[in-house]
């Protein structure tokens, strides 16, 4: 009996050596994390594998063991890691967005045990992404401010014309530079070590302008229009502009411009039809400048319809730009869904389109405010 428990013994001990052995010449045992692939996270593409990604980018690290990662650096940068996009077989994390100082062109698993587990992989660094200017109506010398991401200096802004900016200043997300003689209008390119990049929205965009003052059309508005800016009246930025300064009353219907198609002329046929018939394409932009903040009442805005809709599409306040130009920019698929839920049917028209603005809204409001430039843009260039 004694003899069959030691032969037992023996055999086990055997066994456990074996297992024990190749465990430690197996890297790839259970227990051990590794990674298989990466791989992005679109579902339409979920078996795209990928050896680099860009910056901001969300991928996922595919393999055995993950469940344990507490953290993950990509050229030494950590990224953001949370616990619900940990599991035994995937990491979902977005590859951080800084410059790094030093690149390998690895990324690093860390584990709570103190395991390291590190990959190739390459981050590429994007080229510049222009998204926005303040105000794309800015005079030569004036400061540009153009808002984006992916400015690592050195940076060089060209205007139309190839004309270079001075760079005042730079942010990842900003850049301010002073706006070159000479510039026209156009689209602005933003040059860095890592490519350029090329603005969807264009400088002193002159497109499907609908109302400017120049000249005045309509109906109403004829005695806001600043030709001649005098004291304590804005810059001048695209000819005559119109500036309301009035304490309206609630309720109190006052017109900033408006005109049927008849009274607007050629101005009122500036909406491209492909804004009426896919509005989602499409941006309504003016300029604006608040002297006073805009804190009270509505502003009712028709744009693209055939007959006036007085219950439709309204711009609310707060709004401050400090006396400085600023150019507001809205869906215009924003305005169309108002209209055409107040009982408007859009329809494209060769004799033009009723343009409306008219403070009416509740609440009372010391006015003092300047608008220019109304229009229908393309959402791209």
């Amino acid at each position: 009996m004694k003899s069959n428990f030691r032969y037992l013994y023996m055999t086990f001990l055997a066994i456990a050596l074996v297992f024990f052995n190749n465990a430690c010449e197996d890297d790839d045992a259970p227990g051990t994390p590794r990674v298989d692939y990466v791989r992005i996270t679109s579902p339409d593409s979920s078996d795209s594998l990928v050896v680099s990604g860009g910056q901001g980018q969300l991928i996922a690290i595919m393999g055995e063991n993950l469940g344990g990662a507490v953290s993950i650096e990509f050229n030494n940068i950590e990224a953001s890691l949370s616990m619900p996009y940990i599991t035994s077989t995937s990491i979902l994390v977005r590859i951080p967005t800084e410059i790094p100082q030093d690149i390998n062109n690895q990324f690093v698993i860390y584990f709570k045990d103190g395991y390291e587990l590190a990959y190739d992989f390459m981050v590429t660094i994007n080229e510049p992404v222009l998204n926005s200017m303040d105000c794309e109506y800015v005079n030569d010398g004036g400061i540009a401010v153009i808002r984006g991401n992916y400015f690592y200096e050195p940076v060089t802004v060209i205007f139309p014309g190839e004309l270079e900016g001075e760079v005042i200043s730079v942010e990842e997300n900003i850049i301010k530079v002073r706006v070159p003689e000479g510039s026209s209008p156009g689209q602005l390119l933003v040059k860095s070590n890592f490519g350029t990049g090329s603005s969807n929205f264009m400088f002193r965009d002159n497109r499907n302008i609908v109302v400017s003052s120049d000249p005045f059309v309509g109906w109403g508005g004829s005695q806001w229009v600043v030709s001649n800016p005098g004291e304590g009246d804005p810059e001048l930025i695209n000819g005559n502009y119109t500036r309301v300064v009035s304490n309206i009353g609630s309720w109190a219907w006052t017109e900033v411009a408006m005109g049927d198609a008849a009274s607007m002329g050629e101005q009122g046929k500036n909406i491209p039809d492909e804004a009426i018939l896919h509005p989602e394409l499409y941006s309504f932009k003016f300029e604006l400048n608040t002297m006073k903040p805009y804190n009270s009442n509505n502003l009712l805005i028709n744009f693209g319809l055939k007959a006036a809709n007085y219950n439709a599409y309204f711009w609310s306040p707060p709004y401050d730009t400090e006396g400085q130009w600023e150019t507001v920019i809205i869906p215009y698929k924003e305005l169309v869904d108002a209209y055409v839920a107040g009982g408007s049917t859009m329809e494209v028209s060769e004799d033009g389109y009723y343009c409306m603005v008219v403070f009416l809204g509740n609440g009372t409001l010391d006015c003092d405010m300047a608008f220019d430039n109304f229009r229908i843009v393309p959402n791209k260039y």
